[in-house]
């Protein structure tokens, strides 16, 4: 299966299509933090001109040895999961967390709920969620984008049947700005990007048929 790059104006329309395809399956800032219980009245940090925030195009890459992808924390739990099952892709699995990454953050940015509901657990959602509200009422406007991912690396892996859970640590640059509901800047810079290191869990049930990983824990370094 061909995993498709969607650009921007399809993501919402084939969004849980574009996850099924690159999560894991295998043919043969002052910027507002998300942490896994956000506090909907935490002030968004921004640091980041009036660009349109985008995911970047992740093209696929070239297999990997897996020591290259995971820590050997991650090991044994990796082992697992691979042996529960044969279809999982390391490579893959990381090249489609890339592009989940750039596909959930781009919906919390917009808010778009229905989005970010298809791709979290509930927790998270409701924790989206949230933030998205008391922004709505506070009349602001994210206006992010980001800029690149320098890595991606499994940091660990468990699997405890029937569910799999793998955390990864994102290295990325990101720009943002704020503005109120007339489009007035409130704070930040597209034109600077700030550098995060965000760890994010996904996590699946092995015996379903369904072969999506759903984001089920965020936190930050």
């Amino acid at each position: 299966m061909t995993i498709e790059i969607l650009l921007l104006a399809m993501v919402a329309a084939f969004l849980g299509l574009r996850l099924y395809s690159v999560l894991g399956k295998r043919t043969g800032h002052e910027q507002e933090h998300m942490p896994r219980n956000i506090d909907p009245k935490a002030n968004e940090r921004q640091s980041g001109d009036d660009a349109k925030p985008h995911v970047p195009d992740i093209m696929p890459t070239p297999t990997v040895a897996p020591s290259l992808v995971y820590d050997s924390s991650a090991e044994s739990g990796m082992r697992e999961i691979i042996n529960a099952d044969r279809n999982f892709d390391v490579s893959r699995f990381i090249e489609g967390a890339q592009a989940a990454y750039g596909m959930i953050l781009e919906a919390f940015w917009k808010g778009d709920k229905d989005d970010l509901k298809s791709l979290c657990d509930e927790d998270v959602y409701e924790s989206f969620a949230a933030v998205i509200d008391a922004r709505e009422e506070r009349g602001e406007i994210f206006e992010n984008q980001l800029v690149r991912i320098d890595g991606a690396r499994i940091s660990a892996a468990e699997y405890n049947r029937p569910m799999a859970r793998i955390t990864v640590q994102f290295d990325a640059d990101i720009a943002a700005v704020i503005k109120d509901k007339e489009g007035n800047l409130i704070g930040g810079s597209l034109s600077d990007a700030a550098e995060t290191h965000d760890i994010w869990t996904f996590s699946r049930d092995l015996s379903s048929a369904d072969p999506n990983w759903i984001l089920d824990e965020t936190d930050e370094v």
